[in-house]
């Protein structure tokens, strides 16, 4: 049984991208490269695709956190400060569960990012719930990205 890992989303196949990996060890992280070249603009919010899905079990969720070299030689950041992937947002009818990664450029210089480039990594985490949490009793997430509570 598959208990937790990454897949590349259905339109990203075929397109040379790679499954994220930890580089050391004791690395925590997995680290998560850019679909696509993009181009943060200063002070501006830029979605970046990952082109990447992940599953876990359902008491597990992905954090998402930007790389710390890529972030403070860039002045960057997440914008919500971690993404937080969901287990059942993998696989969603709204975009098959597609990580993206939102980032903030603090800098009043234009930063490129180029397909491959390193820019995120994953942790999984372990959850609880509060007693008497009866969120999971009949809900289905329907959509993708900002979708739950909607």
């Amino acid at each position: 049984m598959r208990e937790r890992g990454f897949e590349i989303i259905s339109i990203y196949k075929n397109k040379g991208l790679a499954l994220p990996s930890r580089k050391t060890a004791q690395s925590a992280g997995y680290d998560i490269e850019a679909a696509a070249d993009a181009v943060l603009e200063p002070h501006k919010v830029t979605v970046v695709p990952t082109g990447l899905k992940a599953y876990m079990v359902p008491d597990e969720y992905l954090g998402i956190h930007i790389r710390s070299g890529f972030s403070i030689k860039n002045s960057l950041a997440l914008i919500n400060g971690q993404g937080i992937i969901d287990a059942d947002y993998y696989n969603n009818p709204e975009n098959e569960g597609h990580i993206m990664i939102a980032i903030i450029n603090h800098s009043e210089a234009v930063v490129r990012v180029s397909k491959g480039m390193r820019i995120a990594q994953g942790i999984f985490y372990k959850y609880f719930t509060a007693d008497g949490d009866a969120a999971g009793n009949g809900a289905k997430r329907q959509g993708g990205m900002g979708s739950t509570g909607v």
